[in-house]
């Protein structure tokens, strides 16, 4: 389970912009994760449910993901494609000449704070 170890950066990076901006206190932390980035989203959140618990600044604070679709671009037709539901091959010309065009990110979207 690699979502432990990307939890920790998570937690190290927003830790970091936190202590930059003089904040005290993080209300949720919003990722966007591409569909096809190898990161499990449920086991994501069990895993930083059980990390914030010791991070003063991120106790209590809630992992909100926002999922970004895959898409697939052929090469020999030009049409893009969704990933998952179709793959390597595209359903348009049947070429297997296709690159990922998104869907592999993994990035901090927001860190929400409190309005003070």
């Amino acid at each position: 389970m690699h979502e432990l170890g990307v939890v920790f950066y998570v937690i190290k990076d927003v830790n970091k912009i936190a202590k930059e901006n003089q904040v005290e206190k993080v209300n949720a932390v919003v990722l966007e994760i591409g569909e096809v980035s190898t990161v499990v989203p449920e086991l994501l959140i069990d895993c930083w449910n059980w990390a914030v618990k010791k991070e003063p600044i991120l106790e209590g604070a809630e992992l909100k993901v926002e999922t970004i679709k895959a898409v697939t671009h052929c090469e020999d037709c030009g049409e893009d494609y969704e990933t998952v539901k179709y793959a390597k091959i595209c359903p348009h010309c049947q070429s297997e000449n296709t690159y990922l065009l998104r869907g592999n990110e993994f990035s901090i979207k927001e860190i929400e704070v409190p309005n003070d």
